[in-house]
């Protein structure tokens, strides 16, 4: 059983967040994925945050771009293709804690000289080597507490030059039954169908985001709602 709160975030956990999960059934579901971002969209949300937060850069700039809780690398090969169309000059770094998500996202981005990946867990000090300019935050904030929150996005902060682009869900009860109508018409596996729900039980309300954007030091953040039942939150690093 899924429980939806409209008062407060679900700390059900999902079922990908098994980081053993490999192999063929993690190859179905990552189709299953693609199929929800092919539908539903999503990743325009995030290059458009990147933008925002280039708009006073060169374009002849080397910018480094990391993409904590990358899975197989998705939005960095969105972000590559932005890059080459637009005349950017990235540099791509994703992490991700499950090594073997990680092992395809090394397959599917062979073809991109620009990108790299690294196994480790955003909250261990092997994060403070790492440098950067922007980060991303993809569909990745809503699997940790509102004080987890509070601490990682502080510490990207600290460490990004320019800011961070989160991009998460909206926890609305029209998103929850819609999307357990398309899971079941579109969705293979039932990973894939059960996370999905749990993801939107543990999205955001507007005044949360806008509460955990208090606790987030030298950082200017600018809040939208997007379609489908998106957030995007842009924090600039205050210079």
């Amino acid at each position: 059983m899924i429980y939806f709160s409209a008062t407060k975030r679900s700390t059900q956990p999902e079922l990908m967040d098994d980081f053993m999960l490999q192999g063929t059934e993690m190859k179905r579901l990552l189709t299953d994925l693609q199929i929800v971002n092919k539908w539903l969209g999503g990743n325009q949300i995030t290059l458009e945050g990147i933008e925002t937060l280039l708009s006073n850069i060169p374009k002849t700039q080397t910018i480094t771009i990391l993409d904590v809780g990358c899975g197989d690398g998705e939005m960095l090969r969105q972000c590559a293709r932005f890059a080459a169309s637009e005349g950017y000059q990235f540099q791509l770094i994703g992490v991700d804690a499950n090594a073997f998500i990680l092992e395809e996202a090394k397959q599917r981005s062979k073809d991109f000289q620009n990108i790299s990946y690294q196994q480790l867990d955003v909250f261990s000090e092997a994060l403070s080597e790492v440098t950067f300019d922007i980060c991303l935050c993809t569909l990745f904030l809503h699997h940790f507490s509102n004080s987890e929150i509070e601490v990682l996005v502080n510490r990207l902060q600290s460490k990004a030059t320019l800011g961070t682009v989160v991009n998460d869900l909206q926890r609305n009860r029209l998103a929850f039954w819609l999307f357990s109508v398309f899971s079941h018409i579109f969705l293979k596996t039932k990973i894939a169908r059960y996370d999905g729900l749990v993801s939107v039980a543990s999205g955001f309300r507007k005044k949360e985001l806008v509460q955990r954007s208090e606790a987030i030091k030298n950082s200017t953040s600018t809040i939208r709602w997007k379609w489908a039942f998106r957030y995007q939150w842009i924090l600039k690093k205050n210079t």
